[in-house]
């Protein structure tokens, strides 16, 4: 079950690329992102009412959310739509890689057993550099606009990873829906502000059908239920295989580019994925120890005294 909600993971927010990239050319970016969280908690909103989902009670829970619902919906994404004005979406993904590699640093302040072990240092480094060869005619940083563009881009993938990890220590009491309903309430506001400051009256927009469309795809499918899994998942194995999917998600995209975009799949995108993917397979599938028990073949006194 967690190995297939990890793949459907995977497509989700590989598909929400295609998605981001055919509703910008109709909306502004900053507000995009905002009506995409606004239909995103009316939804949330009704289902809450209707399967009377109990909303976090304690100001600590609600700390929490405020916390994490900052970093994770404001800064990452704000750091995410502002750096693409000034870096290409190639390097953009590159950059937003490195979320493991935060989440194995911030795990290690906070996650006491998810230990730094080279095995995962290594095998992030090699996913990190499949998806750098992936995208590796998009990476120059032309000017300094297109620095402060990357260093804002990184910054907002530590602040994912340290909500995802902060999640993963303090909200397991917290039920995945009203987890991602306060997240979004807390981090929305900012967001909102900073669209109707830049971009202009929401109502005044070029809303067409496939403006409309992305929208509702990436509420419903890229908000609502890809973090709901998440949160599921991150709550049933380490942080550090969870945010591999960071890793995935912009071959996929790339690879959905290809098929329904006609965007050309060059010889170093099956390259760089191979990296990926071997990346991936190096945090994923580890050699299992046997239990004692299991290596006492023949009879009980051969066993150890305290098996």
């Amino acid at each position: 079950m967690k190995t297939i909600v990890w793949l459907v993971l995977c497509l989700i927010w590989g598909t929400t690329w295609f998605f981001i990239k055919i509703g910008l050319e109709d909306l502004p970016p900053i507000s995009f992102a905002a009506a995409r969280f606004v239909l995103a908690l009316l939804i949330l909103s009704a289902i809450i009412r209707w399967r009377k989902i109990p909303l976090p009670k304690t100001k600590g829970d609600w700390k929490l959310l405020g916390l994490t619902g900052f970093l994770q919906f404001f800064v990452n994404y704000s750091a995410v739509f502002w750096g693409e004005q000034y870096v290409s979406s190639g390097l953009a993904a590159v950059l937003q890689a490195m979320i493991p590699v935060f989440g194995l640093v911030w795990a290690w302040f906070h996650l006491p057993d998810e230990k730094i072990t080279g095995r995962k240092i290594c095998a992030i480094l090699l996913g990190i550099c499949g998806v750098a060869i992936v995208f590796a005619d998009q990476l120059q940083v032309n000017n300094w606009l297109s620095f402060v563009g990357c260093a804002v881009i990184v910054a907002g993938a530590c602040a994912a990873a340290e909500s995802n990890i902060l999640t993963k220590k303090f909200g397991g009491n917290l039920h995945p829906t009203s987890l991602v309903f306060g997240q979004m309430v807390c981090g929305i506001l900012p967001l909102l502000i900073v669209g109707l400051w830049k971009e202009g009256n929401p109502l005044e927009f070029n809303w067409t059908l496939t403006a409309a469309l992305s929208v509702l795809y990436l509420a419903t499918v890229g908000t609502i239920a890809a973090f709901w899994l998440y949160y599921w998942l991150l709550s049933q194995i380490e942080s550090a295989k969870a945010m591999t999917i960071a890793l995935v998600t912009p071959l996929v995209a790339v690879c959905i580019g290809g098929v329904f975009l006609g965007e050309s799949l060059l010889p170093q995108t099956f390259f760089g994925g191979a990296l990926i993917l071997a990346s991936v397979g190096l945090v994923v599938f580890r050699k299992i120890e046997p239990h004692p028990k299991e290596i006492c073949l023949k009879t009980v006194d051969e066993c150890p005294a305290d098996v």
